[in-house]
């Protein structure tokens, strides 16, 4: 699953902080626009407390966690659709990722450069939003003065192209992203092959000080961020990247005792971590032996074949049955062995439509 999501947002507002602690990866942060010119690219863990408790009951030699993608891509100005800053990269960068992560700084520090003097979440996002609406804009524009003539003609696929074109420039025109606009199954195939970037999913990063992370509810600013979300509903994690970077470096008991003094159960990454997991359909099965006890991403809706092609590709053509139970029944019965005499373990075929935190053995036949 080469799925990945973009960290994206102004300068200044906490982006390669956040990506720091994300990954350990060491993307520079400075104090000025444009320290990141470059996306960096970094694999997470996906945190999930299953994959520990199948560890505690089956003992395996090795447990491998699954992981997930996340880009960190230049900050954004003002003009950027039309070459200002660093435009150009960012937008060719954003059409690469999959899912967006927008960080919105929610803090005052007069020690940290706004890129627009003040700080004001919903003025951040609008000025990003609208930069990747006037790219998409000049994409359709483009689109509708090949389809039109056509259009006029009556080919059907013309019309079908145009009425999608028209849709999403009246949508662009009002400020609205593309992700907004509902289409017909005819349409989405047209849509699809404009590669537009207000069609990808969207989280929001409220990205808040020290002494507002235990407790964000009083904020002003992760208010109205949260509020705008709501319109899209689009979901916010509230984080604060700098004590992320901290916890980052911390491990097992340490770490416990650090969140517990902070007043907070988890950390703010492993929320985004799911989040973004979550934001592009991704979903878990486990594969639990003696030799080891394993985490597989795959996209929900996928058949049992297609999830043993996510171990390697003889797993799916020789594809016979899989052999399956779901990780709450596995966990009751406290074994494999008990839960095939309770009748919990199942032997499905292929079109078997895995589920998130299905226990699988596939059998297959090359």
């Amino acid at each position: 699953m080469a799925l990945t999501a973009g960290i994206v947002g102004l300068p200044n507002v906490g982006k390669s902080t956040l990506f720091n602690a994300i990954t350990q990866a060491g993307a520079e942060s400075a104090n000025y626009p444009f320290c990141t010119i470059d996306p960096n690219v970094g694999v997470v863990e996906v945190p999930d407390d299953r994959l520990n408790k199948l560890t505690e009951l089956v003992q395996p030699k090795k447990t491998v966690p699954t992981t997930f993608e996340f880009t960190d891509i230049a900050g954004i100005v003002k003009g950027a659709s039309k070459g200002e800053g660093l435009g150009n990269k960012f937008l060719s960068h954003i059409r690469e990722v999959d899912a967006i992560c927008q960080v919105v700084r929610c803090f005052e520090d007069e020690n940290i450069t706004h890129v627009s003097g003040k700080v004001n979440p919903i003025d951040d996002i609008e000025v990003i939003n609208l930069e990747l609406i006037l790219a998409d804009l000049e994409s359709v524009e483009k689109r509708i003065g090949r389809v039109e003539k056509l259009a006029k003609q009556k080919d059907k696929d013309a019309v079908v192209e145009f009425d999608a074109l028209q849709k999403l420039k009246e949508a662009f025109e009002a400020d609205k992203p593309a992700r907004t606009v509902e289409f017909t199954e005819e349409e989405q195939k047209y849509v699809k092959a404009l590669h537009l970037l207000t069609i990808k999913p969207v989280l929001y990063v409220a990205n808040v000080s020290e002494d507002d992370v235990a407790d964000p509810s009083g904020n002003p600013y992760v208010q109205m961020v949260k509020e705008f979300a709501a319109k899209e509903d689009a979901e916010v994690i509230v984080i604060c990247a700098k004590i992320e970077e901290e916890i980052s470096e911390l491990e097992g008991e340490e770490k416990e005792m650090f969140l517990s003094e902070l007043g907070i159960a988890e950390s703010g990454l492993d929320q985004l971590i799911r989040a973004a997991y979550s934001l592009l359909g991704l979903a878990t099965y486990f594969t639990a032996g003696v030799q080891e006890v394993r985490a597989w991403t795959f996209r929900t809706g996928m058949k049992a074949p297609q999830c043993a092609g996510v171990i390697h590709s003889d797993f799916e053509k020789g594809f016979i049955r899989a052999e399956t139970v779901s990780y709450e029944d596995l966990l009751a019965a406290g074994n494999m062995v008990a839960a095939k005499e309770a009748g919990k373990v199942r032997l499905e075929g292929k079109e078997y439509v895995v589920k998130d935190g299905d226990v699988m053995h596939f059998r297959f036949n090359v």
